[in-house]
């Protein structure tokens, strides 16, 4: 399918999970991917799936918590391709020391860098880009604990993905007269490497039960595809065995990222 062809996107986080997922899907339609993150083997591998499936991309290594780097990498892409439609601002990490009692301030940080900082930097190096060519998309990949205070994610975790979904819709607020359309996604558990991060151990039953990266890949695609005049603000998804609310049936489940 060529829904998206001639359409540049930059995703982050792309080496796995939802980020993967993402720029497969992507490709699929057409759109010629920029892939970011930290392991340059797990992004060469992503690349190599795209280009033997006919599509384009280029490997961008970074730490997007550098703000110097990030403006690199967006302006890499447009060097590439010659303009950027849609950044997927995905990147995103967690700690397993991450509840209150066990918390301290160099985990709290590398937590608000990791999912704050990132995604701002991201946002300050593609916007004048996108203002540039008349609009564009930004989705950015927050989290049901971006919308519910609970203690699964923990509070540093928590706070940061309340402030993504904050973010976006500030991109909204004053953005939209230039053409510029956030979306915030915010799914409950999805089966990802960051399960590994858990404090308790995630079975692979309880994974099969989960959102698959490959939904998010899908919705992903499907927001690129929107005709410009059309912004989802918000997406709020969960599985359908929402391990939240089995919990408070009183069965077996403990919700939460």
């Amino acid at each position: 399918m060529d829904a998206l062809k001639d359409q540049v996107a930059w995703v982050t986080g792309a080496g796995s999970g939802i980020g993967r997922a993402a720029a497969l899907a992507l490709a699929g339609q057409g759109a010629r991917v920029a892939l970011t993150g930290r392991r340059v083997d797990a992004l060469e591998a992503v690349a190599r799936e795209i280009l033997a499936a006919g599509g384009e991309a280029e490997v961008l290594p970074a730490d997007l918590t550098d703000a110097a780097r990030s403006q690199t990498c967006a302006q890499a892409v447009v060097r590439r391709w010659g303009r950027l439609d849609v950044l997927v601002n995905n990147a995103g990490v967690n700690i397993r020391r991450r509840s209150w009692a066990e918390l301290d301030a160099e985990g709290a940080a590398s937590v608000l860098r990791g999912n704050l900082t990132s995604a701002m930097n991201c946002v300050l190096a593609v916007l004048p880009i996108l203002r540039a060519g008349g609009g564009g998309l930004i989705i950015h990949t927050a989290s049901w604990a971006g919308r519910f205070v609970g203690s699964v994610g923990g509070p540093a975790y928590t706070a940061a993905k309340h402030a993504v979904v904050a973010l976006s819709h500030g991109i909204n607020a004053e953005e939209c007269v230039n053409g510029i359309r956030s979306t915030v996604l915010c799914p409950g558990e999805v089966a990802t490497p960051i399960l590994d991060q858990r404090p308790v151990p995630v079975t692979a039953q309880e994974r099969a039960q989960m959102l698959q990266p490959e939904d998010l890949g899908d919705l992903i695609a499907y927001l690129a595809r929107l005709p410009a005049r059309v912004c989802i603000n918000e997406v709020l998804l969960s599985p359908t065995w929402n391990r939240g609310y089995v919990a408070a049936l009183g069965r077996r489940g403990d919700g939460g990222i």
